[in-house]
């Protein structure tokens, strides 16, 4: 079964459904998702507008970014520290 990507405005517009006293479990069939990712998509994006979600998006996306780089920079340390400890 292939999976399909929902954009964040696309999952808030879901949960809003709800909102309006539609049952959970017509919205899912409706939309085609289980109730599990109904259920993680309100724990995550629960109460929040678009632009908030989208800062979220953000950042994420720049948080990964400065993990990738720490690691990076970590790595270079052991391998000076590696490199020294050889030279003594």
């Amino acid at each position: 079964m292939k999976k399909t990507r929902r954009t964040t405005e696309q999952i808030i517009r879901i949960l809003r459904e709800a909102d309006t006293g539609l049952r959970v479990e017509d919205i899912c069939r409706k939309h085609n998702i289980s109730s599990q990712s109904f259920y993680r998509w309100r724990s995550k994006y629960g109460g929040m507008g678009v632009k908030e979600a989208q800062r979220l998006r953000d950042l994420e996306r720049e948080n990964t970014e400065l993990k990738k780089l720490l690691a990076d920079q970590m790595l270079k340390s052991k391998a000076l520290e590696i490199a020294l400890e050889k030279n003594l």
